[in-house]
């Protein structure tokens, strides 16, 4: 099988990413509490003209419609028998629109957690886990997928349960994580233990890194944290929130500009990475704007933690842990109070 995503890095310095998929598409009519996936099969044009806003404001990679697409995902709104369906047009209706823009763009399937625990603090195995995401996988594949987007991973378990999938598909793979809990994930991964996961996988993924998480600076402090174990060939992944969400008139908006994206974008290039999207909050004028700024950008040297707090904001958590740098008395307390709301 050809793998695009590697033949693009082979020839480009980076690669420009798609945004949000669900801030999207609630913005195309989704209610919550429904199932994006179902959208494939329901509105067919609707999920065509998402893509196609990204392909337009400059992606190379534009990730399906299938976020949620395990039948484990899919239970929860009586579509568990329709995983192979539902995958499999998430990716023929990304594949069509790549094929009218006449670009050469990465079909990336978007994997996303099952959203079950594994044992022992829950009821799956590992192995539970690979069957799932390969179920997942093959409609992706099938459809037209061109690797295995594995998004949004918080253990260890699941992560090897979906590279695993991949492997076993013939899928190539990229796999990030959310780092949304004091630098580390909900169950307690670190960047450090992403990239000794990586570098001890009989199949390396493609690329790696993390998505999501609690905004950009945290994001970015991630992959600073990792830049002294890093080996030649790997390619890192920041795919950071626009900002944060914030509860006004009734609706969640994420504060991220254009212009703090565009930084978010320059940083990460100049922290060695060379795959950069937006996730959660992040419209295609967003990726426009990054396009724009990273297309005018020559690489310059890595920031320090100070400076990546001087362009996108101050830390949301204790990320600053992962530098060595320890928590501040203010952060300690800014923490419990949230917690207490």
């Amino acid at each position: 099988m050809t793998d695009l995503l590697s033949e693009l890095l082979a020839e480009k310095p980076w690669l420009l990413t798609d945004g949000a998929t669900g801030t999207n598409l609630f913005a195309r009519g989704l209610q919550h509490g429904d199932s994006p996936e179902l959208w494939n099969l329901e509105e067919p044009e609707k999920i065509r003209a998402h893509y196609r806003d990204f392909i337009e404001a400059g992606s190379d990679i534009v990730l399906t419609n299938s976020f949620g697409g395990t039948a484990n995902r899919l239970k929860l709104h009586k579509a568990e028998d329709r995983v192979y369906e539902i995958n499999k047009a998430a990716a023929e209706l990304l594949a069509a629109e790549i094929a009218e823009s006449g670009r050469r763009i990465v079909n990336a399937g978007s994997v996303g957690p099952t959203g079950d625990l594994y044992q022992p603090l829950g009821p799956l195995t590992i192995e539970d886990g690979k069957n799932s995401f390969a179920a997942q996988m093959r409609g992706l594949k099938d459809g037209g997928a061109d690797v295995a987007w594995i998004e949004t991973i918080s253990s260890e378990e699941e992560l090897t349960a979906a590279l695993d999938a991949a492997d076993e598909i013939g899928l190539p793979s990229v796999c990030t994580l959310s780092f949304d809990t004091n630098g580390r994930t909900m169950m307690g991964m670190t960047p450090q233990r992403l990239v000794e996961m990586v570098h001890a996988r009989p199949i390396r993924p493609v690329a790696f890194g993390g998505n999501c998480g609690t905004g950009a600076s945290d994001l970015l402090v991630g992959l600073l944290s990792i830049a002294d174990k890093l080996e030649e060939g790997d390619v890192l992944i920041a795919k950071a929130n626009c900002g944060i969400p914030v509860y006004e008139d009734g609706e969640i908006r994420y504060t991220g500009t254009p212009e703090l994206m565009q930084a978010c974008a320059r940083l990460a290039v100049n922290l060695g990475a060379r795959i950069i999207g937006g996730c959660c909050g992040t419209t295609p004028a967003h990726i426009r704007a990054m396009r724009e700024a990273l297309d005018a950008h020559t690489k310059g040297d890595a920031p320090d933690m100070p400076a990546i707090i001087a362009a996108c904001g101050t830390l949301t958590g204790s990320t600053a842990e992962l530098l060595g740098g320890g928590e501040s008395k203010e952060s300690t307390r800014q923490r419990r109070g949230r917690r207490r709301n």
